[in-house]
């Protein structure tokens, strides 16, 4: 008969939190750190205004799309193809860019979530910098400089009025609902944009 001290029972819930404290940080492998660098985009952690920091870096991933796009069409145009056939193959780029990112995104909120703890952590922006996209994705690569802070203002409103059915979108699981809330807001400020785009060219 083995007898049960009482120190076993007071100790029992302090060790196992301790047992469960070291197994979360043994299970820190080099995909969760991975996904932690990507989903962060090396900015998430400032401590002031993280999705604005996050719009704002997608800003700089658009403007560098563009200065990107000045050789690929020099050496689209030396291969014969007009400005259409140009503008079609810019847009699947662009296309191409965004769904990569936003696959990306995925997998590395989803793995970021129990890393950092709560749903949709504001250290995560990859979500910002897809939905800044999405808001340059309906106007054209030829649109003037002043658009490009307008976009940005959009797109930051958008993502804090959340309207419908952005806050339902929040709520799907893990990185899904992380990123989908962000494209639905550059959805939204893409459309108006895209409006005033319209007005701009006809006045």
């Amino acid at each position: 008969m083995s007898i049960e001290e009482s120190s076993d029972k007071l100790n029992q819930a302090p060790i196992a939190a301790q047992e469960t404290v070291a197994a979360a940080r043994r299970a820190v492998t080099v995909s969760d750190r991975a996904a932690l660098i990507i989903a962060t985009c090396g900015v998430g952690h400032i401590p002031l205004a993280p999705g604005t920091w996050g719009s704002l870096l997608g800003i700089v991933v658009y403007v560098a799309f563009l200065y990107a796009s000045v050789p690929i069409s020099a050496f689209a145009y030396a291969r014969g193809l007009n400005a259409e056939q140009f503008l079609a193959l810019q847009t699947t780029l662009e296309l191409a860019l965004l769904i990569g990112i936003v696959w990306v995104g995925i997998w590395a909120a989803t793995r970021a979530e129990p890393l950092l703890g709560g749903k949709d952590p504001g250290a995560v922006i990859i979500d910002e910098i897809a939905g800044q996209l999405v808001t340059f994705l309906f106007v054209p690569f030829t649109l003037p400089m002043w658009m490009i802070p307008v976009g940005f203002l959009l797109f930051r409103f958008f993502d804090i009025w959340k309207p419908y059915p952005i806050r339902r979108v929040e709520k799907l699981e893990s990185g899904l609902g992380v990123m989908g809330d962000d494209l639905v807001a550059g959805v939204y400020a893409g459309t108006v944009l895209s409006l005033i785009m319209a007005f701009y060219l006809l006045a």
